[in-house]
């Protein structure tokens, strides 16, 4: 696998400066109304929901071959590297960037903030809509990016292990029920996803966000598993502690609507 062309985190006046070229591939994670609405020049819309699987779980990867044509439909190939954005601050981006992950590629880049930061820097934007030549991509699943439920249930008292759960307070305490159990896995340090977000600076990461997780534990020299109800919230926080440099971050994609539906799990509130 090649180096990657730019570094993971970019602002948008540094990716604006950039000249564009076939080895990029700008992605815009928006609603699709918002694609239509306004959208970095040069981007390649790639609905949210596409990324995801089917219910009951739909954190888990979609299946090969709609993964394939995804990927397929934005040309995908080893040697292109990603540039990717949405408009909430980096959750479906984030889940998108955890789907490379997936099929063993590295070659990514996140504009920070997405299209609130772009739009609030002044940078021009367009309404045209973009496609590239599809390409017919063979994908390798890679699963160490995820972990499976019963890896996660069988490492609850391992102290080198930090699960941070990406959910709102209200679910955490289990006083908002979106399965047949409420609460949280347990020891789980619950630090909602939007906490990580700067609102006054377009939605950028905040520049504190290293030190506020370490307040709360969720610390570097740790295994880092990031979780929501259906790893979208949680695609955010697996970006953001890639982002920050963690070493080793992996997603449990089953999240909330997996471990809080089985028979099985223990559950905290």
């Amino acid at each position: 696998m090649p180096e990657p062309l730019l570094p993971l985190l970019m602002e948008p006046e540094e990716f604006a400066r950039l000249p564009r070229h076939d080895m990029l591939r700008l992605v815009d994670l928006s609603t699709p109304d918002q694609y239509q609405q306004a959208h970095i020049p040069g981007a390649v819309h790639l609905a949210p929901a596409r990324t995801a699987s089917s219910p009951p779980i739909p954190g888990f990867l979609p299946p090969y071959e709609q993964l394939q044509q995804l990927l397929g439909e934005l040309g995908h190939h080893a040697g292109l590297h990603y540039v990717i954005y949405d408009d909430e601050g980096g959750g479906w981006a984030g889940r998108f960037i955890w789907l490379l992950d997936s099929v063993g590629h590295k070659n990514y880049s996140y504009i920070n903030g997405g299209l609130k930061a772009w739009i609030q820097s002044g940078l021009p934007t367009e309404q045209t809509s973009n496609s590239v030549p599809s390409t017919l991509p063979q994908l390798h699943i890679e699963p160490s990016p995820s972990i499976s439920l019963n890896e996660l249930h069988g490492a609850l008292k391992d102290d080198n292990l930090v699960i941070w759960d990406a959910r709102s307070p209200s679910e955490y305490r289990g006083e908002k029920v979106l399965a047949k159990k409420g609460g949280h896995i347990p020891g789980a340090i619950n630090f909602e996803w939007t906490a990580g977000m700067d609102p006054h600076r377009g939605l950028r990461l905040r520049s504190d966000l290293a030190q506020q997780l370490e307040a709360v534990g969720i610390t570097p020299d740790k295994q880092i598993v990031t979780h929501c109800q259906t790893h979208h919230r949680s695609g955010f926080t697996y970006l953001a502690a890639k982002i920050l440099g963690y070493p080793r971050v992996r997603a449990y994609a089953g999240s909330w609507s997996e471990w809080g539906n089985h028979p099985d799990t223990p559950v905290e509130s």
